[in-house]
């Protein structure tokens, strides 16, 4: 049989084809709508860096991060998502605009937008960027959908060709290393790290002896048990509690611990009657009620009081009960948008003390420090009502709510505080003359710092010889102890 082309002819009201064609004008509907975001924070950037005028410069919190709170809040994201649109949408502006141009049109979409402008992130020189820019704008549409290793090749090559030390270099596994946390559910984490070698066979071997610390009557398996001593390698202590139930048991103690974790429970839970789950500061880490009863036999327990229609307190730092209380009912930072665990807040005063602001629970709320600087010098405006809720107002006017982190799971702590009297606060910006934390090198200095570095690494990786891994002095006995084809630490890649 001769070979030849099978074609299949899809009639127009075929109702996949009409499905496909749908598909895909909203697949560029999306990178259009897309590349619109970002054309409309650039020149929100732009306008708020112009009636700046560059006088925040060497802020801590300077005029870049104070429309990164605004973007943050009016697009119900987090800063660091909204940083990194100001970044892309800066891009799109002043170093890439030709492929701009491209994306605005839907002809690519925003993650090899994204993936291009990253890529060409170390290229310095004006001419450079240009002559990129130009190549990719004809050439990445053309590629169609890449995987992001492929993508990334090829940016690289033409990155390649004009600027050698241009090209983002891969990260061994030496300096990738990190532990990262991540929330399961039920109470539970679940940990992942990438660590020397030694390290991590000292920790197994750890977990293991402390495993074994508990008397034979203990329920746990092994594996259990050895899950449960990372809380006790934490706290520095020698020992693991055991769980057999025995008022005899040889194995029974308290155990020691230098950390302290917060958790916020109703006292029927505590005592192992209730059902209801706790709360850890953070907001969402939710303990199950078996796992708080358990924990409570060997926690210091501290109770909270809700301070009801209690007068102001005198002073301007709140007592322990009072802060105590605030941190509970709010969990984390009350801005829009943070999720700043309340214990890494400061307690702010609602009406600022200076204007007859009380130190009560009605006006008090958690904070973080560089949302406390957004709203002290950025214009942002706060009014609290009694049962906790902040009504934000940004410099722009627009309003949005937030909620104690505590309204659905202990809704107790939300009763409505004793009312504010206090002084009408003045409308308008504050005084920007007041003290500000001030920067070491200014924002634009720190990017051409971190640009430089990592282009001379890239310059010394290209022309020095081979070099081994580097591995810590301390490690070099451990070494000697591995045949050579049995090094336990892997070759970066």
């Amino acid at each position: 049989m001769e070979a030849g082309i099978v074609e299949h002819v899809f009639e127009e009201s075929d109702p996949a084809v009409l499905l496909m064609q749908r598909m895909c004008s909203a697949a560029r509907a999306e990178a259009c709508a897309s590349a619109a975001r970002l054309v409309a924070i650039g020149e929100l950037v732009a306008l708020r860096v112009a009636e700046d005028g560059g006088a925040s410069d060497d802020w801590i919190v300077d005029a870049h991060d104070a429309v990164v709170f605004e973007i943050a809040a009016a697009l119900g994201i987090s800063r660091a998502w909204a940083a990194s649109h100001v970044e892309y949408a800066y891009a799109m502006r002043m170093q890439m605009p030709l492929l701009g141009k491209v994306f605005i049109a839907g002809d690519i979409d925003e993650a090899a937008f994204r993936a291009a402008v990253f890529r060409v992130g170390l290229i310095t020189d004006h001419d450079v960027m240009a002559a990129v820019d130009a190549k990719l704008a004809v050439r990445l549409p053309r590629w169609g959908k890449l995987s992001r290793k492929e993508l990334s090749s090829r940016i690289d090559k033409i990155i390649a060709q004009v600027d050698a030390d241009g090209v983002r270099r891969r990260r061994d596994r030496v300096a990738d290393r990190d532990v990262y946390i991540g929330t399961v559910d039920n109470g539970l984490a679940e940990i992942s790290a990438t660590v020397f070698a030694p390290d991590a066979f000292a920790v197994s071997e750890r977990l293991t002896a402390l495993a074994h610390t508990v008397c034979d009557g203990d329920p746990r398996t092994l594996a259990q048990r050895r899950a449960d001593a990372f809380g006790v390698l934490a706290a520095g202590a020698d020992r693991l509690g055991c769980r057999c139930g025995r008022s005899d048991c040889p194995a029974k103690g308290a155990i020691a611990s230098a950390v302290v974790i917060h958790v916020v429970a109703e006292q029927a839970t505590v005592d192992g009657t209730g059902g209801n789950p706790g709360a850890m500061f953070g907001g969402d880490w939710l303990i199950p009620a078996e796992m708080i009863a358990e924990l409570a036999q060997t926690a210091r327990l501290r109770p909270l009081v809700h301070p009801a229609d209690a007068p102001p307190e005198p002073g301007y730092v709140p007592s322990r009960a009072l802060a105590d209380f605030v941190r509970s009912r709010d969990l984390t930072c009350r801005f829009p948008n943070c999720d700043v665990p309340a214990t890494d807040c400061d307690i702010d005063h609602t009406i600022p003390r200076g204007e007859g602001g009380p130190t009560q629970a009605s006006n008090l709320k958690c904070l973080c420090r560089t949302n406390h600087l957004a709203k002290t010098f950025w214009g942002w405006r706060d009014e609290q009502l009694r049962d906790g809720t902040v009504i934000w107002t940004s410099p722009p006017g627009e309003r949005y709510v937030t909620h104690p982190g505590s309204a659905l799971i202990f809704p107790g702590l939300c009763a409505p505080t004793a009312a504010v009297t206090a002084p009408t606060r003045p409308v308008g910006y504050v005084d920007k003359t007041a003290k500000m934390p001030r920067r070491t090198r200014t924002r634009r200095q720190s990017r051409a710092a971190t640009i430089a570095a990592e282009r001379s690494a890239n310059r010394h990786h290209r022309t020095a010889p081979p070099q081994p891994p580097c591995v810590p002095d301390e490690y070099l006995s451990y070494l000697d102890t591995f045949p050579v084809d049995q090094d336990p630490i892997p070759p970066p890649f």
